[in-house]
């Protein structure tokens, strides 16, 4: 009886960020109960943006997963060296679509034909985008060289506005909660016929380069503890925060108003 390797498609969302995130932490010795107790970040200080990377692939995967039966999507498939990896790889009637994830909640970004920046900071997106889309294509065509070039997508989540001022050549730049229905408009590209076929060469693990190491079991249930600890954390510091602020305002009240009326007596000559 042969045993069937596991394809492509049981990456799953953020597979390799949570991987890295993991191995930032090792260096965390485990939180005292002052620590929990205060709320204090679980995260090393290394840690944070591979966590705030893991949950921005997160929910683009979740947006992808709520793309019709026709369309295919596939995460964190390994590309050229160091680890680097395609944050998703969707493969529907309106073509093949390489999409790099930016979670940066709350943030100005400002687009142009070659530039990108975030808060003013100039950033390689465009670049690294255009990078992972042309190494797909390449692969891709090596098989099935019929096939129509890949389409960079870079998705936004949560940021607080986005500024295309010249729309950059090659590059897709939109909010990730527009992901889906951006798809969805694409025109027609492929049919189900090649959709097939490419679906089994990207699912195939010799179609991608080896990964650097092998992949962490559990990795899903293992994020899910450190993202409690995180959201519990928090919850616990602004607890405190509002706590201390309710504390000065109520000192203010029953000290500084009997002060207050003793300055004023005072003031007006009674003793």
């Amino acid at each position: 009886m042969t045993t069937q390797l596991p394809g492509m498609r049981d990456q799953i969302a953020a597979q390799s960020v949570i991987e890295e995130l993991l191995r930032q932490q090792q260096s965390m010795p485990p939180r005292t109960r002052f620590a929990r107790f205060w709320g204090i970040n679980p995260l090393a200080a290394d840690s944070v943006a591979w966590y705030r990377g893991a949950q921005g692939e997160i929910e683009v995967g979740r947006i992808l997963s709520r793309l019709p039966p026709e369309w295919r999507a596939f995460h964190a498939l390994p590309i050229g060296k160091a680890g680097a990896d395609i944050d998703h790889l969707v493969l529907g009637p309106g073509g093949i679509f390489t999409i790099n994830t930016k979670h940066h909640r709350g943030k100005k970004i400002w687009v142009a034909e070659r530039v990108f920046m975030i808060n003013g900071q100039k950033q390689p997106y465009l670049r690294n985008s255009t990078f992972e889309a042309t190494r797909v294509t390449k692969i891709l065509h090596e098989r099935m060289p019929q096939l129509p070039p890949a389409q960079a997508v870079i998705a936004l989540v949560s940021p607080a506005s986005i500024m295309v001022r010249k729309k950059p050549d090659g590059v897709s730049v939109l909010d990730a909660i527009n992901l889906r229905r951006w798809l969805l408009k694409r025109p027609l590209e492929l049919d189900e016929v090649q959709l097939v076929e490419l679906a089994a060469l990207v699912n195939a693990p010799a179609t991608w380069p080896a990964p650097a190491s092998p992949p962490s079991p559990n990795l899903s249930a293992q994020f899910a503890v450190i993202d409690s600890e995180v959201k519990t954390a928090r919850v616990r510091r602004v607890t405190w925060t509002l706590l201390s602020f309710a504390t000065v305002a109520t000192l203010a009240v029953f000290v500084g108003l009997p002060l207050y009326n003793r300055l004023v007596l005072g003031l007006i000559g009674v003793p």
